[in-house]
């Protein structure tokens, strides 16, 4: 079985619903999970997505603000929730395939501006978010799993436009990277983007503060797509959807992709 899965924060689903279409209409995954959904799941527009063979949905949301869904043209299953750090969020979704593979697609806060814990509580609370999430995957190890999603952190040097002059920005300053390395590192996760892409820059996301983003090209890798060892083998095929940036009204984020033979 080839399993294509996509991950995109995009934004509001509603707002965005023709950007979702054109994607699913033009790159076919055969799973898309979307973060940043802002729409309670009652209103995520489902009727044109199933027009287009996508008939399948396990999602959590909220009015206005965070939101997972799992979109999917094979069977799923709800596989859960959780509210990691108690925030009372929708930040979480599983659902599992009929092979027995389960999805996890995660929208990690983006933590505020500031560093420091003392001075915003935002970041604390990604911090915390993040060591739950490490606890998690060391009581409950995962196997045939997938976990996507916006993690908001760029880890590697390579995966901003310039590493040191953003070691002091959120998104990747060392302490976040230590905390999602940490809870890589408890699930044995491999990154499969970076498996299949080992060097050079790669980014998946350009603020929209910058109007040529494209030019300027000051990005950061926030979205991620990790696996399991005992299917990241089976990994290939990765690739971020750049094009999507540029898109009429497009979200700040970039589809990311990779293929599973499993």
């Amino acid at each position: 079985m080839s399993l294509t899965i996509a991950t995109w924060n995009i934004n509001s689903v509603r707002l965005r619903e023709g950007l979702v279409a054109r994607l699913l209409r033009d790159e076919a995954p055969d799973v898309l999970c979307l973060q940043e959904c802002k729409s309670p799941v009652e209103n995520i527009p489902m009727q044109g997505f199933r027009a287009l063979g996508y008939g399948h949905i396990v999602a959590r949301g909220q009015k206005g603000y965070n939101g997972v869904a799992i979109i999917s043209r094979l069977p799923i299953m709800d596989a859960g929730g959780e509210d990691f750090a108690q925030l009372g969020h929708a930040r979480h979704v599983a659902a599992r395939l009929e092979n027995g593979v389960t999805i996890h697609n995660l929208y990690v806060p983006a933590g505020g501006d500031i560093p420091d814990r003392a001075e915003n509580d935002k970041f604390g609370q990604k911090l915390d978010f993040l060591t739950e999430l490490r606890d998690r995957f060391h009581w409950q190890r995962p196997d045939r799993a997938i976990l996507v999603g916006d993690l908001n952190i760029a880890p590697r040097e390579d995966d901003v436009w310039n590493h040191k002059a953003l070691l002091k920005i959120v998104s990747h300053t060392p302490v976040e990277v230590e905390h999602l390395e940490a809870a890589r590192e408890a699930g044995t996760w491999v990154d499969v983007t970076r498996q299949d892409i080992p060097a050079g820059p790669l980014f998946s996301w350009w603020s929209y503060r910058s109007p040529e983003w494209d030019t300027s090209d000051k990005g950061r890798r926030l979205d991620h797509i990790w696996a399991t060892p005992d299917i990241a083998p089976a990994a290939h095929g990765s690739r971020i959807l750049r094009a999507a940036r540029g898109w009429e009204q497009p979200s700040d984020h970039a589809p990311v992709f990779a293929t599973f033979d499993l």
